[in-house]
């Protein structure tokens, strides 16, 4: 499951400072070098098309580090095999 992690933070991308909830929108931003508010409109509209848009979000903003680097699914599996 390390491994796992480790390809995820190889990545590249963060969950941004700017957050209205789980900044995964203004993370996917920051990489993509443009204003947050385009990639929340990029959003809002792909919840407008049939798919499961709000799932994609939630598993992002769980498998995506912060800025500090730690990863929400990380902590969460580390603390319950304690």
């Amino acid at each position: 499951m390390d491994k796992f992690f480790s390809i995820v933070r190889g990545f590249g991308l963060k969950r941004g400072p700017q957050r209205w909830l789980g900044g995964v929108c203004g993370g996917i931003a920051a990489k993509l070098n443009v204003d947050v508010a385009y990639v929340r409109v990029a959003f809002l509209l792909f919840c407008l098309l049939p798919g499961p848009a709000f799932v994609v979000y939630i598993l992002a903003w769980l498998i995506l580090p912060d800025q500090q680097g730690k990863i929400a699914l990380e902590s969460f599996i580390s603390q319950r095999s304690r």
